[in-house]
């Protein structure tokens, strides 16, 4: 296992931030998002395979966050854009009506971002983000998250991310999502902030 990354946020966190074979952790890793997401046990079962699929893809990288006993706390993974991709192409057009499109060549999308509810405000997906896109060889990172103030659309914010695009339909989504960007290497808090 690889050495933890530099601790981040208000309080060291009380995990390990490591590569992780999320594809065998998957389970896990869905327990973990349900928490944090309010997911649903069909949502869970649909997720499954489209986190399976998605780690298939040759240039995809997890980082996890685990406790000293083992367990799956947090984790992100992400993978270079493809315009051809599913998500691109329903962000697209949404992209391109804010003159944003470029965004979607030649960066790292974080797909998904997790950190069970009981180890949140540590500072750990502060970590995991900033770990993981520090490991890409690209210029820029884009992501989508929930169109509504929240403290994940905070943590973006203060890395660096702004909106692209805003009142993102995606289909059978319950709620509008906002699509962000921002250049790498991700922002760091400034001492004493």
């Amino acid at each position: 296992m690889a050495a933890a990354a530099p601790r981040e946020g208000p309080a060291a966190p009380d995990a390990e931030i490591a590569p992780v074979d999320l594809a065998a952790r998957v389970d896990e890793a869905l327990r973990v998002q349900a928490a944090a997401f309010g997911l649903s046990q069909d949502e869970i079962d649909v997720r499954r395979h489209i986190v399976l699929r998605h780690l298939e893809h040759p240039r995809a990288r997890a980082l996890g966050a685990i406790t000293p006993d083992g367990r799956l706390v947090g984790f992100v993974y992400g993978l270079p854009n493809d315009r051809a991709q599913w998500w691109s192409t329903v962000v697209e057009p949404y992209l391109r009506a804010t003159s944003s499109d470029g965004w979607l060549d030649d960066s790292f999308v974080i797909t998904e971002l997790h950190v069970h509810p009981d180890h949140q405000q540590r500072g750990i997906g502060r970590t995991l983000i900033t770990a993981i896109t520090d490991a890409v060889g690209h210029p820029r990172s884009i992501l989508s998250a929930i169109d509504k103030d929240s403290p994940a659309r905070a943590l973006y914010r203060s890395l660096g991310y702004r909106d692209l695009a805003r009142q993102v339909v995606f289909p059978s989504a319950p709620q509008p999502y906002a699509v962000m960007g921002a250049p790498l290497p991700l922002l760091r808090a400034r001492p004493g902030a």
